[in-house]
């Protein structure tokens, strides 16, 4: 007998008693469907095209790497529309050499939609690179965040310099930033990019939850050769983080 069917008959059987109410085991999410009507209206009663024109083709701009933390939504704190981004998010935003996911989602956007830019986006306070701080053990997440646990071994002599928790925690997502922009810029796509003489910038930002702020942390390449100097300046903390991004809609690209 198929698993499925074994697992299903204690439920059947229980309810056939009339002990259990099946609709109790059939949790719905209507309030959900009813967010995503009044969201299309509205869209389509401030631009009745907008999904006639976004279903023919996607023609984004920008490749969104990013956390999957549920407060840091990409277009809602950029101020795009759907369409305008293509988006990649996963647990402390980090860009794995191995991993076929993402490096199949950075593929696409450079070579099928020719995106002008690709943003690495950290946040502080994230919790993924918290656990890394402080030893943490969460599960199997822990085999993922070894990439994190990675950067922090890498700069363990400039964190123990800052002494304080909370900045070593500031300083710990800001340079897992800069590692996985010079780990996407190392990627075969974009070196074949750039080879090809295709415009394309990759750049480190960091969103600070507590204000909603997007901060550039003076990390944008936009060549092979401008990777090492960039990368060096950004890891010695050259530039002021607190800085806001320039408005997205506004790179020079």
């Amino acid at each position: 007998m198929p698993l499925g069917r074994l697992l299903t008959l204690p439920i059947l059987s229980a309810a056939s008693r009339g002990n259990i109410n099946i609709q109790n085991l059939m949790p719905t999410l209507n309030h959900l469907f009813a967010n995503n009507r009044a969201w299309a209206e509205r869209i389509r009663s401030e631009e009745p095209e907008f999904f006639r024109n976004l279903s023919r083709q996607q023609v984004p701009k920008y490749f969104w790497i990013g956390c999957s933390d549920s407060r840091v939504p990409a277009n809602q704190i950029t101020g795009l529309m759907p369409g305008e981004m293509f988006v990649h998010r996963n647990v402390a935003n980090v860009v794995p050499p191995a991993d076929l996911n993402c490096l199949s989602a950075l593929q696409f956007a450079v070579d099928v939609l020719k995106v002008r830019h690709v943003i690495v986006c950290g946040h502080y306070g994230c919790a993924g690179v918290r656990a890394v701080l402080h030893g943490y053990r969460l599960g199997l997440v822990d085999n993922w965040l070894q990439n994190v646990e990675d950067v922090r071994q890498k700069h363990a002599d400039q964190l123990a310099e800052l002494g304080d928790e909370v900045q070593q925690f500031d300083r710990l997502c800001e340079l897992n930033v800069i590692e996985q922009v010079a780990s996407v810029c190392a990627a075969f796509s974009i070196q074949e990019a750039w080879a090809r003489g295709q415009p394309l910038a990759v750049h480190g930002w960091i969103y600070a939850v507590s204000n909603g702020l997007l901060c550039d942390l003076g990390l944008c390449v936009t060549g092979r050769r401008e990777l090492a100097p960039a990368y060096q300046a950004a890891v010695a903390g050259q530039d002021d983080p607190l800085m806001p991004a320039a408005l997205i809609g506004h790179v020079g690209l």
